[in-house]
C-alpha cells in the first residue's frame, strides 16, 4: 500500500503517541490489512473515478473488496462505505468492516461485518 503507514503492534502506537480518537480508523484499517496479509492475500488499494476501495486482496485466482469504517453512525457514512463498492460489478464478495457490533444489515449483496467477526472469519 502507498502512502500508509503499517505498525505491527498498535501498541507500539499508543505508548508512543498516546491513544487518540481519530486514530481509531488508521488502527482498524490496519488490523484488517494485517489480517489479509496474514492469509496470504495480495493486498492492494483499488482506485474508482473519484473514490477508492480501501482493500482489494487477491489469493489463489479469488478476490475480495473490503472498506473500513470506525462506525456507520449516519446515512452519508453507510452511503459512501458501501457506494463505493455498489458501483464494482463483478460477483466477488464484498464486505464492509466495522465496530458496530449490532449493525447486521447486508446492502445489495455487501455484507457488513462487525470487526471481531472479520478475524474470525473462516472464510471470507
Amino acid at each position: 500500500m502507498q502512502d500508509q503507514v503499517t505498525y505491527d503492534d498498535i501498541s507500539i502506537v499508543y505508548a508512543t503517541m498516546g491513544f487518540r480518537d481519530r486514530m481509531i480508523s488508521g488502527i482498524l484499517e490496519n488490523i484488517v490489512f494485517l489480517e489479509l496479509k496474514r492469509r496470504g492475500y495480495n493486498v492492494y488499494v483499488g482506485k474508482l473515478e473519484n473514490s477508492e476501495i480501501d482493500f482489494v486482496a487477491e489469493k489463489q485466482g479469488d478476490k475480495i473488496y473490503i472498506q473500513v469504517a470506525y462506525k456507520l453512525e449516519n446515512e452519508e457514512t453507510i452511503e459512501r462505505e458501501f457506494g463505493n463498492l455498489l458501483s464494482i460489478n463483478d460477483q466477488y464478495p464484498k464486505y464492509v468492516v466495522t465496530m458496530d457490533e449490532f449493525w447486521k444489515d447486508s446492502i445489495e449483496g455487501i455484507k457488513h461485518l462487525y470487526v471481531t467477526d472479520f478475524l474470525l472469519r473462516e472464510r471470507y
